[in-house]
């Protein structure tokens, strides 16, 4: 069988698998509520990200069953993510499955070769990725789009520089989001990725750059994730420099702000964050090895550019003063 059929056979079960799981949606009600916080304006299908678990398990059963931790820790992951879409789940129990998965994906890795010091920092990495990841999919198309020219970078060094994962998996996950980002990468979306599909596809894209620094020894691979971090990294600070509970709920991102208060169509700012992280990482591959305190450079350097933006395009009042000051 050659790799176009196989890859034509791939995204019509993805397609397949998409519309029937809309069907069931449809069916249940597991729906998006516009509410005061929301970027849209419409009832839309929550959960089409599922997608990318379903995708990971095609590749799982039908490629002799490997990495069978990062498997059993995305399912758990996504199950949680799930039953929070539907339910709203307890946070405690939440967080606790979270911490399950993030330790099979390090036992994945070979984590055991981690020094205790060190294990509670990656996990404390590992998780405020995936939440953040899940804070930032707020607008149509921004999840898919900016999770697949990731995934593009990840197969375009898998194969040209260094082989460090089953290209299949990635191929699977990068389908699948092609699939997804057809429904969703619209002015108005016919589904969108929900927790399921940001957790999960947050999980994934962590194992494949975790794995790719480990192989290499190159902590300057996570630049690939650098225009997400740099929006969830400010935002944060922003909110606990104006004396906000980060964990509620807000509209506070920069792209929330392009979105509703400069009414930017969300199309055009997907594509702004998914064109600026495709030339972060064209200059990352290029580069190849970047010592850690050069990486450490790049993105306070990149962080204070960043801020600077975000001071002259939202002003300072909005960034810096409560609102009841």
């Amino acid at each position: 069988m050659s790799a176009t059929f196989t890859i034509l056979i791939l995204l019509a079960l993805f397609f397949i698998l998409e519309i029937f799981y809309f069907k069931i949606a449809d069916y249940y009600n597991i729906i998006d509520m516009p509410n005061s916080r929301s970027s849209h304006k419409v009832i839309t299908i929550r959960g089409g990200g599922i997608i990318f678990y379903l995708a990971v398990l095609a590749f799982f059963f039908s490629q002799a069953f490997q990495y069978p931790y990062f498997v059993l820790g995305l399912s758990l992951i996504t199950i949680v993510s799930f039953l929070d879409d539907i339910l709203t789940l307890n946070n405690k129990m939440r967080l606790s499955i979270h911490f399950i998965a993030v330790f099979l994906l390090i036992g994945e890795w070979g984590g055991n070769s981690l020094s205790l010091y060190l294990m509670p920092i990656v996990v404390i990495l590992i998780i405020g990725t995936i939440n953040a990841y899940n804070f930032m999919d707020g607008i149509n198309g921004i999840t898919g789009s900016y999770s697949l020219i990731t995934i593009i970078a990840l197969f375009f060094i898998n194969q040209e520089v260094v082989n460090f994962v089953a290209s299949d998996l990635i191929l699977y996950a990068g389908l699948s989001l092609l699939v997804f980002n057809f429904f969703n990468f619209r002015t108005r979306a016919k589904c969108f990725a929900g927790d399921v599909g940001s957790v999960s596809i947050a999980f994934i894209i962590t194992f494949l750059i975790g794995l790719l620094i480990i192989r290499t020894d190159n902590f300057a691979y996570i630049l690939l994730l650098l225009v997400y971090g740099l929006d969830a990294a400010t935002t944060i600070a922003f909110r606990l420099i104006r004396k906000e509970n980060i964990f509620d709920a807000h509209r506070s991102h920069f792209y929330q702000y392009l979105a509703n208060e400069k009414k930017i169509p969300h199309i055009y700012i997907s594509l702004g964050y998914g064109i600026v992280q495709l030339l972060v990482n064209i200059i990352v591959v290029k580069l190849g090895t970047i010592a850690i305190a050069s990486t450490i450079l790049i993105i306070l350097g990149s962080t204070c550019v960043f801020i600077g933006v975000r001071l002259k395009i939202e002003g300072r009042i909005r960034l810096l003063k409560s609102a009841t000051s």
